[in-house]
């Protein structure tokens, strides 16, 4: 009954809500990155949401367009810049975000929607993460984010999706929270937000 009935209605409200009292911020970035970056000022990419129905996410745009003679992009640490690492350090990066729930892509609660590429490379116990609608935070990113290995984040994942509550919900909400506040766990050992996955179990 929580998932199908009072989930949606709670994300869209929260949603709703924080849009209008954000409304400032979310401007005052907007134009940040507009002159700080230039255009697109949003980074949209397709990813697989619920039972691998593809959506455009949307987030603030951190990196440059730099590419080399071949008109291939360089490297993502390449491109970050400092007032990018603030935003993503920050998760302001993350506030289109909300635009996504109030359409229903996303839930406020969720596994993170990856990358439409790594569909073929899940394996049958990976794949069970589509069950649910993807989150802007979830019980992988409140227990390491981008220092866990695959391994560790999809067996987070996979207990979400099997012990989904408002309970758990509320928790993950409230340690997101925190970990805003303290930037945790943004970067990995690379440097990097996250190393792609190649299918490795």
């Amino acid at each position: 009954m929580y998932q199908l009935f009072f989930k949606p209605i709670i994300d869209f409200t929260i949603s709703f809500l924080m849009v209008l009292i954000l409304f400032p911020i979310i401007m005052t970035v907007w134009l940040l990155v507009f002159f700080k970056l230039g255009t697109p000022v949003l980074f949209s990419q397709p990813r697989p949401g619920k039972n691998e129905k593809i959506f455009t996410l949307y987030k603030f745009r951190t990196m440059t367009e730099q590419h080399d003679f071949n008109g291939e992009l360089f490297p993502d640490i390449d491109r970050i810049t400092k007032f990018g690492m603030f935003l993503r350090k920050t998760s302001l990066d993350e506030l289109p975000q909300l635009f996504n729930v109030i359409k229903g892509d996303l839930s406020l609660v969720g596994p993170r929607p990856l990358l439409v590429e790594y569909l073929p490379l899940y394996n049958e116990e990976q794949r069970k993460r589509h069950q649910v609608k993807p989150g802007i935070t979830g019980w992988a990113q409140v227990n390491g984010r981008n220092a866990l290995t695959w391994k560790e984040k999809f067996k987070l994942d996979l207990f979400y999706v099997e012990n989904q509550s408002f309970v758990l919900d509320l928790k993950i909400l409230f340690k997101t929270t925190i970990n805003v506040f303290k930037g945790s766990d943004i970067y990995n050992s690379s440097g990097l937000t996250m190393d792609k996955f190649t299918g490795a179990n």
